[in-house]
């Protein structure tokens, strides 16, 4: 036992210093998500695709809601966004000493009306 103990003082250490030493995240890693709430059209679309049930939209307040504890990371909200307001960074999240959501509130986008021109 003394000859690994001493191996063990003299090597280096098998793990990271999390917070501070972080490696360098994998080519196709999924991380944290993003919303540009200046082109979201508060759809619901996210809502109801995500399969953890993180996302909340409110169509009325123009709101949008999402727990990051809750949210797997799975990036279906991403990929069914219509109008591709959701992206996904390919860095984690950073670690936080307490509970957090994020909320962001926008405009409601108004409908175009067709001019004569487009109608023709």
């Amino acid at each position: 036992m003394t000859p690994n103990v001493l191996r063990n003082l003299f090597t280096k250490s098998a793990t990271r210093l999390y917070p501070k030493e972080t490696r360098e995240t994998f080519e196709r890693a999924r991380g944290e998500f993003y919303n540009e709430i200046k082109d979201c059209i508060f759809c619901k679309t996210c809502a109801r695709k995500c399969p953890s049930q993180c996302i909340t939209v409110d169509t009325i307040e123009a709101t949008w809601q999402y727990d990051p504890f809750a949210c797997i990371y799975c990036g279906v909200c991403v990929e069914n966004c219509p109008e591709k307001c959701l992206r996904q960074k390919q860095d984690y999240r950073k670690p936080s000493s307490g509970k957090e959501v994020v909320f962001m509130k926008g405009e409601i986008k108004k409908k175009k009306k067709k001019t004569e021109d487009e109608q023709s």
